[in-house]
């Protein structure tokens, strides 16, 4: 993107209704009339769950797909700060009728309570999504990515730091294993929609020794090359320290926690070679201070970050550059609005109060910052390119 466009911040902003899932056909209206239900199957068919919790995942699913926001139980630990997040606005309401992001949320939130999550009892605190997470880290294709650490010292500075930023944009799609084993990387390279790559890395290099910090999407596999980039960040001395953001629980089926982040590196301290040697590195750095793990309660909260209350704002402020990870991050990032997808990126990120970089592959609706020309291509081209999660985008500004 041109410098003058990325740091652009137009007074005004065009009109643009708030994403909810009522429109037959959508891509929102699919993931609650059709994701949820088969979610809960899942997590159902996951755990040997009793009957009690069985009946309340089934009204859950009758609600979600037929019925209306019912409220939280009075004395659940969480009723306050959901009704200041709008709980009481929206209950009653079809749930195809509230914001999309909001809905998405308030589900996961039903969703363990009918688990029994919060307790007390036998259930409490058990992850209904740590089976899908931690089974990524058991295939073959795991293995795979991190044996490909040890051909990274092949790489030159520059292309070893490409294929880092490559690799935890696209996750799974353009593994690390595949780049520095010598595949053609053009493709991932081609779809993004928007590239401000080159510009984020002459930022680390010009604000070195700061404090970075990372929000992180999911777990898992996913996760995997966040942690080497980070590795790569403290190594470098780009980052003096980093504050890796994750959610206090378990959120939208596989977003990272803590435990996720535990997983995460004893995976790569337990794969010998130069995947050890890195999760051992970063063991040490939390256990030093420079990886400090962050889980704020507003990483869970069903509102854009235009909302962060201001201890959080006040850590993003410190930060040399913040890196909002996935494609929830973005649509908190820049409002789950239907914005025209020329919106500048600067624009509607004015309010944040650092410089924000985001590393997102498309899989919904929203998109912000792109050319026309771009556009226009991908309109002509027929296929659902902004859900598909065909494309991805890095976008920075503030800097």
């Amino acid at each position: 993107m041109p410098e003058e466009s990325r740091r652009a911040v137009p007074t005004a902003l065009p009109d643009a209704d708030v994403i909810t899932s009522d429109a037959p056909g959508s891509f929102p209206r699919s993931v609650m009339i059709e994701r949820h239900p088969a979610l809960i199957r899942r997590v159902s068919e996951a755990f040997p769950y009793p009957p009690e919790i069985r009946a309340r995942l089934s009204a859950l699913r009758e609600e979600a797909t037929e019925g209306v926001i019912a409220p939280l139980d009075e004395d659940a630990h969480d009723r306050g700060a959901w009704l200041e997040w709008g709980l009481a606005e929206y209950v009653g309401t079809p749930w195809t009728r509230a914001p999309f992001l909001w809905a998405e949320s308030y589900f996961y939130r039903r969703l363990l309570g009918a688990l029994d999550y919060f307790g007390p009892g036998p259930w409490q605190g058990v992850d209904p999504f740590a089976p899908f997470k931690r089974a990524e880290l058991t295939g073959a294709e795991a293995a795979a990515e991190v044996g490909a650490l040890d051909s990274l010292s092949v790489l030159t500075p520059r292309d070893r730091d490409r294929a880092l930023l490559v690799s935890s944009l696209w996750g799974n799609r353009a593994d690390l294993g595949f780049q520095v084993g010598g595949g053609d990387t053009s493709a991932a390279v081609a779809d993004l929609v928007c590239d401000d790559s080159a510009d984020l890395w002459e930022l680390l290099e010009t604000r070195a020794g700061g404090r970075v910090c990372l929000v992180a999407d999911n777990a898992g596999r996913e996760l995997l090359p966040d942690l080497v980039l980070i590795d790569t960040l403290l190594t470098s001395d780009r980052a003096r320290e980093v504050v890796l953001h994750v959610k206090p629980g378990p959120y939208y089926v596989s977003d990272a926690t803590t435990a996720d982040v535990l997983d995460g590196l004893r995976h790569l301290c337990a794969a010998g070679g130069a995947a050890e040697r890195i999760g051992t590195r970063l063991w040490r750095a939390m256990v030093h201070g420079r990886l400090r793990v962050r889980a704020h309660p507003f990483a869970c909260a069903p509102l854009p970050y235009r909302d962060m209350p201001a201890d959080l704002a006040e850590e993003f402020a410190s930060a040399s550059v913040t890196l909002m990870k996935g494609d929830l991050n973005y649509r908190r990032l820049v409002g789950d609005r239907h914005w025209p997808a020329t919106t500048p990126f600067a624009a509607v990120t004015a309010y944040f109060p650092g410089t924000v970089a985001a590393l997102r592959t498309l899989k919904s609706d929203v998109v912000t910052g792109l050319d026309r020309a771009v556009v226009d291509g991908l309109e002509a081209g027929g296929e659902a390119w902004r859900t598909s999660g065909t494309h991805a985008l890095v976008q920075l500004a503030g800097a």
